[in-house]
């Protein structure tokens, strides 16, 4: 199957556009990869706000090589964290929690 490079950015933008964090992930690393660090950390900023842990790893690393300034920093992580708990409802948690423990004693 040949790749078309150029389509799944487009499609990958569409996503971004969207709301998802994991294309803003993958976007900011193609153009981190290419040397767009501004904008790589701009993808990576909106990712972080849209709820990807991975990301907020990425951006705090960021800072302590003083590429992200820690207002920029503050923020991402005041916006991911009402991300966070915009997902969270008890019957979310109670799934959590039997899928959890489900497989507790079986052994395989």
């Amino acid at each position: 199957v040949e790749k078309d490079e150029g389509k799944a950015i487009h499609f990958l933008e569409e996503a971004a556009i969207g709301g998802d964090p994991i294309a803003r992930n993958r976007l900011g690393r193609i153009e981190w990869n290419i040397g767009n660090t501004e904008r790589a950390l701009k993808h990576f900023i909106i990712g972080a706000k849209l709820g990807d842990d991975d990301l907020i790893k990425v951006l705090m690393e960021a800072f302590r090589n003083g590429l992200v300034s820690k207002d920029d920093l503050a923020a991402a992580l005041r916006a991911h964290q009402a991300a966070v708990d915009a997902t969270k409802s008890p019957q979310r948690e109670a799934a959590e929690e039997y899928y959890r423990n489900r497989n507790v004693g079986v052994h395989t």
